[in-house]
């Protein structure tokens, strides 16, 4: 896992220490030397499985406005149905929303040390795993968790809001 300390934080990535450290949790972020935009970025560059990426998914809440932060598991794709079941009407974020929002860029949403509080659901997918690790406010940070501190830390408990994997095609076998 090719990492750099973090000697000088962008203002986002201080956002999400100082959120971290006021939770109480010991562990900062760390660089990574490649982009994580994606859970699969993030996957490989940290040599871990898929699912141990906790990606932070942002829609727009239609009556509120507000932003709807979805946590889930890096191989999980959200259920907008499910979502909308629990806190109403959703609209696509744009890039824009999200960053005025959330104060992150796409790419860099990090679950906590957000600049306004989001509506925040955090898929039941993340328990299969003892460690995961979330962006950190910048397409490079991200930092380990245990998916328990998720509940504790956004105020929600689990619920099921991603769709159940794809069945991966059989392959061909030789005859």
């Amino acid at each position: 896992m090719p990492t750099t300390a973090l000697s000088s934080p962008s203002d986002s990535v201080q956002r999400v220490i100082d959120a971290l450290t006021a939770l109480g949790h010991a562990e900062r972020p760390v660089m990574l030397d490649d982009a994580a935009r994606t859970a699969q970025q993030a996957a490989d560059a940290l040599g871990v499985a898929l699912g141990q990426i906790a990606k932070s998914i942002v829609f727009r809440h239609v009556e509120s406005d507000r932003a709807v932060l979805v946590v889930c598991a890096g191989d999980r794709r959200v259920d907008e149905k499910a979502v909308a079941a629990q806190v109403g009407k959703l609209a696509r974020a744009d890039a824009d929303f999200v960053r005025a929002a959330t104060g992150f860029a796409i790419g860099g949403v990090s679950p906590v040390g957000h600049t306004q509080e989001p509506l925040a659901l955090v898929d039941d997918s993340l328990w299969r795993f003892d460690r995961i690790w979330a962006a950190a406010g910048h397409p490079h940070a991200v930092f380990p968790l245990r998916p328990d501190d998720l509940p504790r830390w956004l105020g929600v408990a689990p619920s099921q809001v991603t769709a159940p994997p794809a069945p991966r095609p059989l392959g061909h076998e030789a005859s």
